[in-house]
């Protein structure tokens, strides 16, 4: 039982995603209750995190991010985290620019800045694409608000050819 449970926790957060953010709470739960409570109560938690998850509302976009990333770190070299990223630990740190220039989100309007945290060629890149689906169609519709109030768009990164398929079509 507790290896379905983990299978659960890992199709709610691969393949349902932001679609249902509760969705890998859940699953989460459901592992907890299997294991305090074994079988044969637990097929019980089983059948409702199974059917819960198998009809909610699916996205994969959180995962191709992360692929996506891990590709480029793969295949490029390192580059440095930006200055303004930095924490000026010591004086010497913050005397050489560590944190200036970092603009706090907490403090703007929307709690969003326009500030790259990405470093060197990486800094426009965009690796997280919301779909339409569930709960991500609200993120993606703040996204694009908020790119927009900043004369941007997701469309503004070219999409690499293994990123252009969503669902088996071309986007």
């Amino acid at each position: 039982p507790k290896f379905i449970a983990r299978r659960l926790i890992i199709l709610a957060s691969e393949d349902i995603g932001n679609a249902d953010p509760l969705a890998l709470v859940l699953a989460t739960s459901a592992f907890t209750a299997v294991h305090y409570i074994g079988m044969p109560e637990a097929r019980i938690v089983l059948a409702q995190a199974t059917t819960y998850l198998a009809s909610a509302a699916k996205s994969n976009a959180s995962y191709k991010a992360i692929e996506a990333a891990q590709r480029e770190v793969r295949s490029n070299p390192p580059e440095p985290v930006p200055l303004h990223l930095r924490n000026p630990a010591t004086k010497l740190m913050e005397k050489e620019g560590y944190g200036a220039g970092y603009r706090y989100p907490h403090d703007f309007d929307a709690h969003f800045v326009e500030q790259l945290y990405l470093p060197g060629k990486l800094r426009n890149h965009i690796f997280y694409r919301p779909t339409e689906m569930g709960a991500e169609k609200e993120l993606k519709e703040r996204l694009e608000r908020l790119w927009k109030k900043y004369g941007k768009t997701a469309q503004d990164v070219p999409l690499e050819e293994d990123d252009q398929t969503q669902n088996g079509t071309k986007r």
